[in-house]
């Protein structure tokens, strides 16, 4: 019996994949996420699948990043009672900073739909939306 193909990704799929990355802890590879995805999600996608989408992409990237500054779980040391209190109040904050950002993306995202939508009813394309900027000279100038 063939095996079904997975579902498109959507953005509820996504948002739960970079949910994954984002608490990972250990060894991470492609090979390892698309198992952990397979009985978290119920689908299996292919490296290819997850690594076409930019968010899943650069989270994949970060998480990777973010672990291989981690401590081996051997290295670790004991925590003080003041320590703890500091890393829970850091937590604390961090979770605020994170809150604070959702909805700062959010807006950013409402105000991106909305250009989007507004450059396109003027008739601008994506490649004139991505048109860099024109070089600057910033050499001194030369007194008389």
């Amino acid at each position: 019996m063939a095996k079904r193909r997975a579902r498109n990704l959507d953005d509820q799929a996504i948002e739960r994949i970079i949910g994954v990355l984002d608490g990972w802890s250990g060894r991470l590879s492609w090979d390892l996420l698309v198992d952990t995805l397979e009985r978290y999600l119920g689908a299996r996608y292919t490296r290819q699948a997850l690594d076409k989408h930019g968010r899943i992409k650069s989270a994949y990237q970060i998480a990777k990043a973010r672990l291989s500054k981690a401590p081996s779980p051997g290295r670790r040391q004991k925590i003080s009672d003041a320590e703890i209190g500091v890393l829970i109040q850091r937590l604390e904050r961090l979770e605020a900073e994170n809150g604070r950002l959702k909805v700062e993306n959010e807006n950013l995202l409402e105000q991106f739909i909305t250009w989007a939508y507004n450059a396109h009813l003027k008739g601008l394309k994506k490649e004139d939306l991505n048109t860099p900027f024109p070089c600057v000279d910033r050499e001194l100038t030369k007194a008389k």
